[in-house]
């Protein structure tokens, strides 16, 4: 009997350090855990809560996650990539081209997955350019990633809740920020040439072809993902339609989607769906989204990141573009303002020889940088 009870104890305690260490790791999910417990304080758990979940975001975002997890899980991004890039013969050059295709695919299958799929791509061709190389690429792709993904309502997951909720349409999107991801563009490919132009050997290998069922199931899904978008077919539908084919075909893909993004989401609903509730909390966010949404988006966006800053600030302000902006913008500036920069960073910083301080010196410079173009653009455009 103690030699059981022994046993189960160092279970428990094994379990409940890798629940920590989770958190630790996700520490966005765990400020959303702990305002959604602490706004329980303000509100009492009831049906609002519930009630104040938008299960049409979850779903797309679980559908549109789980067909982009698919098509990386079979190689055809990174195919994709690597014949993009089996031409270029300078570091200059191979540069440019992976910052341009990581600000086009953003905004095909969000800022996040463009990043998981082009970095460590990218650690790989740069091996022999050094970590400055290295460095500068990385971040630069990080920022094409943020701004490239703003100008359509799937780039980020922002984005896809204001599009979904019906706050803006596609078109809203395109119009508001298409100048400033033209400019950002620019401004990337600039900023490329500062690289030198040595000669760089681009891995040309063969790889695995591509499963024709899987590119048949993922080609098919993501038609019906168009469905969805256009407002065409229900969430709920396409979501069906994606767990089922998946389970069917494909069962792990779906163990590699972010569930963490979801749970995120879910927090924050019921932050929010508190906070709305309470009516002098109400009121002082009602007042200061007022006096300059874009402003408190973009500001609030520093601390809590702009999907969570997104979702909080949402419910107080009928100037939905003005949101859009400051919270699309606010992706720029500190390592934490945007998921996407805090994923850059982790998979740079698992990498051989990683100098961790300079990757972040370099990040702030860029982004501080960035952002004041932006920010200087917005003003003109007002």
């Amino acid at each position: 009997m103690p030699l059981a009870f022994c046993i189960f104890h160092k279970e428990q305690n094994h379990m409940v350090k890798r629940i920590l260490q989770y958190f630790r790791r996700e520490t966005v999910l765990s400020a959303a855990l702990v305002c959604a417990l602490l706004s329980f304080l303000l509100t009492p758990p009831s049906v609002i809560h519930l009630q104040g979940i938008d299960t049409t975001t979850l779903l797309m975002l679980f559908s549109l996650m789980t067909i982009v997890a698919g098509f990386r899980r079979m190689g055809a991004l990174d195919a994709v990539s690597r014949k993009l890039t089996r031409r270029v013969t300078t570091l200059r050059g191979l540069s440019a081209v992976m910052v341009a295709l990581c600000f086009a695919l953003s905004m095909l299958v969000t800022n996040d997955v463009a990043l998981l799929t082009l970095v460590p791509l990218t650690l790989l061709l740069f091996r022999a350019g050094g970590q400055k190389s290295t460095i500068w690429t990385v971040v630069l792709e990080t920022v094409a990633a943020n701004l490239g993904s703003m100008v359509t309502p799937i780039g980020n997951p922002q984005n896809l809740y204001l599009y979904t909720s019906g706050r803006l349409t596609a078109l809203d999107f395109l119009t508001l920020l298409a100048p400033y991801a033209a400019v950002a563009l620019a401004l990337l490919l600039a900023l490329c040439l500062l690289l030198p132009k040595e000669r760089v050997a681009v891995d040309t290998s063969a790889r695995a072809p591509l499963a024709r069922k899987m590119l048949t199931l993922y080609g098919a899904l993501s038609a019906l993902a168009l469905l969805a978008i256009a407002k065409v077919l229900p969430a709920w539908a396409l979501a069906a339609a994606v767990f089922l084919g998946t389970l069917a075909l494909d069962r792990g893909t779906i163990r590699q989607v972010d569930y963490t993004l979801l749970a995120t989401f879910v927090c924050f609903f019921v932050f929010v769906a508190s906070v709305k509730a309470c009516v002098p909390v109400r009121a002082w966010l009602e007042a200061m989204m007022a006096r300059s949404p874009m402003a408190v988006a973009l500001l609030t966006s520093q601390v809590i990141s702009n999907v969570p800053a997104c979702l909080l600030l949402s419910p107080f302000t009928q100037d939905a573009k003005a949101l859009a902006l400051g919270v699309d913008l606010g992706g720029l500036g500190t390592l934490i303002a945007s998921l996407a920069s805090l994923i850059s960073f982790r998979l740079y910083g698992a990498g051989e020889g990683a100098q961790k301080g300079r990757y972040f010196a370099v990040f702030t410079g860029v982004n501080v940088l960035f952002l004041a173009v932006m920010l200087g653009l917005a003003a003109m455009r007002n």
